[in-house]
């Protein structure tokens, strides 16, 4: 027989660690409106002011899971494009295939982080964004230091290949696109963006 609620205990050796965990499950199954303290704190099994200690209410929550989200992205980005040698086409390739299956792979993960970094006073969010982000404008820079890319406006370049990223993720995590098809879709992009980009 379960534990009535009063009396789960109220320390867990990794609390925080518990809930994000928990709750990445259930944003997986169910989708972020369903997020609950209360809920999350049964399912890691403790008291339903546990949770409180970490995240002060659900926002705060959603905003720990945009940053830890963030962060795992540019794990992603950042293995990628280290297993990927030192050129920058092969870096390119490496680097929008890894963003690509991040998005789609998580895909209310994705909702919740660019969310979160709109939000007034998402300083930490911001903070934890730039780091994926900037790996992609360095790869840009590094593109138009080989002479493959134009290096008229980074910013637009860069800001032109998130935007094709990110629309692919959004068609098949939509629904629109086979998932089957999002790594030919990727291939494809990365031609045409290598064509478009070039130099003149």
């Amino acid at each position: 027989m379960p534990e009535p609620a009063a009396d789960r205990p109220y320390h867990h050796g990794s609390l925080r660690t518990a809930l994000l965990d928990a709750a990445e499950r259930r944003l997986r199954d169910d989708g972020p409106d369903r997020l609950s303290l209360r809920d999350l704190a049964r399912e890691v099994g403790v008291s339903h002011g546990a949770p409180r200690r970490h995240f002060a209410d659900r926002q705060a929550l959603l905003d720990a899971l945009a940053e830890s989200g963030f962060g795992r992205l540019e794990g992603a980005l950042r293995d990628a494009l280290d297993g990927a040698g030192d050129r920058f086409e092969p870096r390119l390739r490496a680097g929008a295939a890894a963003y690509a299956r991040f998005a789609t792979d998580n895909t209310s993960l994705l909702e919740v982080m660019y969310a979160g970094k709109h939000r007034p006073g998402a300083d930490r969010i911001l903070a934890a964004a730039a780091e994926p982000f900037g790996l992609l404008h360095a790869l840009v820079a590094q593109g138009r230091d080989e002479g493959v890319l134009a290096g008229d406006d980074l910013d637009r370049t860069s800001t032109v290949l998130l935007a094709t990223l990110q629309g692919i993720a959004a068609l098949v995590n939509g629904g629109v696109v086979d998932p089957g098809q999002r790594d030919d879709l990727v291939e494809a992009a990365v031609d045409q963006f290598l064509h478009g980009a070039g130099p003149r």
